[in-house]
Formats: C-alpha cells, sequence, structure tokens
C-alpha cells in the first residue's frame, strides 16, 4: 500500500498523482517508470516518473485517462491508498555531457520530459525545451520546464500562439537553425515520437524514445511489451522504456497499441453502466 500525498488535475483528462513511497523516491533516477494499481480490480498501468522528493520520500506521476483504470485513478484523492505502487522500473536514461540537446514534450509527455531536462541541465548541457499542445489551455508545468531549459519553445495547433505547428515540424525547423545538436529526447503520444524520430533521422542525430506499449509485470517475465527494435526483439520494461527512435519498428507497435483499444472501450462503459445507474 502507498498513500496518495494529492491528485490533481492539471489539464482537461490529465492528472497529477503524487504518492508518498520512500523506498521508490530514493532510487529514482530519470527516464525510469511505475507500475500501479488504482484497486485490487484494475490493470497494472505503466507511468514514467515525472518527479520525485528524496526529503519527503514523495514520487510523482503524470497520466492521460484512457481507459477504465486511469479513470479510477483519476478519481481517487488526498489520504487514499493504492494497492500496487511498484518502482522504479526500467533503465535511467541516458545522461551525459553532450553539448545542445532537446528535450520534446507532448500531452503527459510534458511532465515525463522534465526530470530528463532537468538531469540534462544538471550534466552541464545547453537546453532547449520544445513543448506541443493542441491548445494553450492544455499546458502545464511550463514553469518548471523553463527552470530547466536555455531555450523553451511552444507551438500549438490551433494557431493561438505564434507557431501554430507541430512538435516534429517545429523541431525540424529548429534543426535547420541549430546545427550543434547532439542528441534528441522526445516523449509523448507514439505519433509524436514517431514523427520525432523522422524529424532527426535525415541528420543522424540519435533520438531517445520512451516507447509506451502494452504492459502487464514491468519485470520481463510477461512479455506483453516486446517490441522490435532494430529487428531485434526487446521488452521495453527492462530493455527500456527509452530506445533509438530511428530503429523502432513503429508499425508494429501502433498495431499492438490499438489490439484491446475496442475492449477498453467496452470496459469503460460497463465500468460507467455499473457506477452510474
Amino acid at each position: 500500500m502507498a498513500k496518495i500525498i494529492q491528485r490533481i488535475r492539471l489539464a482537461p483528462n490529465i492528472h497529477l498523482l503524487e504518492v508518498h513511497a520512500p523506498d521508490v523516491s530514493r532510487k529514482s533516477e530519470a527516464g525510469q517508470f511505475l507500475i500501479v494499481m488504482p484497486d485490487e480490480r484494475g490493470e497494472r498501468i505503466p507511468l514514467t516518473i515525472a518527479d520525485w522528493d528524496k526529503e519527503k520520500g514523495t514520487v510523482t506521476a503524470v497520466f492521460l485517462i484512457v481507459g477504465t483504470s486511469t479513470q479510477k485513478l483519476s478519481l481517487l484523492k488526498a489520504g487514499d491508498d493504492i494497492p500496487v505502487f511498484v518502482g522504479p522500473l526500467g533503465k535511467a536514461s541516458e545522461i551525459a555531457d553532450y553539448g545542445t540537446v532537446v528535450c520534446a514534450g507532448g500531452c503527459f509527455g510534458i511532465a515525463a520530459i522534465h526530470p530528463i531536462a532537468r538531469a540534462l541541465k544538471a550534466k552541464g548541457n545547453r537546453v532547449i525545451t520544445l513543448i506541443d499542445v493542441k491548445s494553450p489551455y492544455l499546458l502545464f508545468w511550463e514553469d518548471k520546464l523553463r527552470k530547466v531549459s536555455d531555450a523553451f519553445h511552444l507551438s500549438t495547433r490551433d494557431g493561438a500562439v505564434d507557431n501554430p505547428n507541430t512538435v516534429a515540424n517545429d523541431l525540424a525547423g529548429l534543426l535547420e537553425k541549430e546545427k550543434d545538436v547532439a542528441r534528441v529526447f522526445a516523449i509523448g503520444c507514439t505519433q509524436m515520437m514517431a514523427t520525432c524520430a523522422e524529424a532527426t533521422r535525415p541528420l543522424g542525430i540519435r533520438t531517445m524514445v520512451s516507447l509506451n506499449p502494452i504492459m502487464v509485470d514491468g519485470t520481463g517475465m510477461c512479455g506483453a511489451c516486446r517490441v522490435t527494435v532494430g529487428e531485434t526483439t526487446k521488452f521495453a520494461c527492462v530493455d527500456g522504456p527509452e530506445f533509438n527512435g530511428h530503429s523502432v519498428d513503429w508499425a508494429e507497435l501502433f498495431a499492438r497499441r490499438k489490439s484491446y483499444f475496442n475492449d477498453e472501450i467496452r470496459s469503460l462503459c460497463a465500468w460507467e453502466q455499473e457506477i452510474y445507474s
């Protein structure tokens, strides 16, 4: 059991979860993730660690509501207990002094890219952060990201700011001006990460993406999170979750992530009928 310190909505459909978990907090590193169950009937959800406080013994994750279990998670409140809160899992990000780096985030990935940008900045890198949202009301943690960035760029697809663009197009434009970018980190939805990898492929800039396949146990035993990277089968939970985006079989990942889409809808409808009827 782990006790919730706070659960707040950051933006429509995106929530922050801060949990008291001293053992997890003490060992957390940028790029690692958690396995969380909202209740004893829920599925095991992988969430990237967005922040931690070793003195308070807390760990923070940010999640998007996509199905029944994340809907249940969004209804929990401070003081509630979570039956399963396991971590940190997976390999930490490759943090080194590269020179100039780009950190790109979208949706829940805005939070997930934060500890990576912070670690890269602490290592002496010049950090350029690119954030992509559909509209400004979906933006959060701008203040936290600006603190760890030498430059901050926001693009919105509704044209509400001066840069109406997708993050991948924004990245391609940036790379035409910034000739010394040594590495790119991209976290967000699968489409966002795939397009960022394609934007850097012609220049051969190593682009790390944090994959989010279906996952069950998070320890490499179930095999549900298998992905193909460089024509080799990898398990995102123990070999990743970060991989070089230029080597990922994106078509396979897209197909596997859609495998249970209809089941998710049926599950959510059945749960809502049970709760609200």
